[in-house]
């Protein structure tokens, strides 16, 4: 943490991509950073796909030095073996993460749509959207990237909704607080 800046990683984890964001917040101004994404081979074992998770979500942390991370928690998907593959990938990113002595924070894919967009219920599309136009990018960044960014946003915005709407005590009815 620089003069009142924290730098926030934000990790989409996924087994096949995942995607990361980093941004700096500074009171309450957000600034891009980076974004990207760390691509494993599915021709390699898992093995190989968890190392390679951990090798690049370390170089980004070594390169980029940000005070805390935020990850996606996982849903429970309809396909258990997706799920369990998916909850290897957070575990790769997650240990990357704890292995650089950062603090960790997770939100579910609810609660960092509501932060960004609004609503729980946004699509993807929706998402790397606001992600443009919260972080005033150029152009949109990959999917995967774009989520990573929504979960830096999420974090900085302090797991609340837009404006700084508090969500503890609201229940979700319809993809809206109520």
């Amino acid at each position: 943490m620089t003069g009142g800046t924290v730098r926030i990683l934000g990790i989409d984890p996924g087994l096949r991509i995942t995607g990361f964001g980093v941004i700096d917040k500074t009171g309450q101004k957000l600034a891009y950073v980076t974004s990207g994404c760390v691509k494993t081979n599915e021709a390699h074992s898992l093995p190989e796909r968890i190392r390679t998770i951990l090798e690049g979500l370390a170089e980004v942390i070594a390169t980029h030095r940000p005070d805390e991370a935020v990850v996606e928690k996982v849903f429970v998907n309809v396909n258990p073996q997706s799920t369990l593959l998916l909850g290897q990938a957070r575990g790769a990113a997650i240990s990357a993460l704890v292995s650089a002595g950062l603090p960790v924070s997770e939100y579910t894919a609810l609660q960092v749509k509501q932060a960004v967009v609004g609503h729980g219920k946004a699509a993807k599309e929706q998402v790397g959207h606001m992600v443009c136009r919260l972080l005033q990018l150029p152009g949109e960044p990959s999917a995967d990237a774009a989520d990573a960014l929504a979960c830096a946003i999420c974090h900085a915005h302090g797991g609340q909704g837009l404006g700084g709407l508090a969500t503890r005590g609201f229940r979700v009815r319809g993809g809206r607080l109520v």
